[in-house]
């Protein structure tokens, strides 16, 4: 199955050539695109998906990969651990779900187990968090899990709130 981590009740796996109508209802949607980036018709998410997922150079512990509900094996969200646009050398961490799984924890747990595979798997000091200064719901989600501000920045006329977690040895 190609399973990353695991959860109570998520699993996180690599992105097969059968996620493309997957991928497309994450960038598809508005609700769930509204703080990530622009929404993509089908054309525009299956050549991102192929660019930035399957196609993307392999690290030892960075990726993109699908979220599924552990009980029915359904596909919920998307998970990764990726580099920071416009500067590499920092990683940062972020999700995405579909609007029916909000409201019910999964985010947090997701991150949760997220920081653990992040911390068994580098010895990078510290991650990222960032959001848009509107998305409340992802930075209490970044808080409760160990995150702290750490500074603004833009992305073109949006601004941006970045969180850092990190490691303590």
């Amino acid at each position: 199955m190609n399973s990353i981590f695991k959860t109570e009740r998520l699993i996180v796996r690599k992105f097969t050539t059968s996620d493309y109508d997957n991928h497309f209802l994450l960038t598809g949607n508005a609700d769930v695109m509204r703080y990530i980036r622009p929404v993509k018709n089908k054309e525009e998410s299956d050549l991102y998906f192929n660019e930035t997922v399957l196609d993307a150079p392999a690290h030892a512990f960075q990726g993109r990969w699908a979220v599924e509900e552990k009980g029915t094996k359904r596909f919920i969200g998307s998970f990764g651990i990726i580099p920071i646009p416009d500067d590499d050398a920092k990683t940062q961490m972020g999700y995405s779900f579909l609007p029916a799984y909000w409201g019910k924890g999964l985010a947090s747990e997701l991150v949760e187990a997220g920081l653990i595979y992040f911390k068994e798997r580098t010895p990078l000091a510290e991650i990222y968090g960032v959001t848009e200064v509107e998305n409340v719901a992802s930075q209490k989600v970044l808080l409760k899990n160990g995150f702290v501000p750490f500074g603004k920045k833009m992305d073109g006329d949006i601004e941006l709130l970045v969180f850092v977690f990190k490691r303590e040895y």
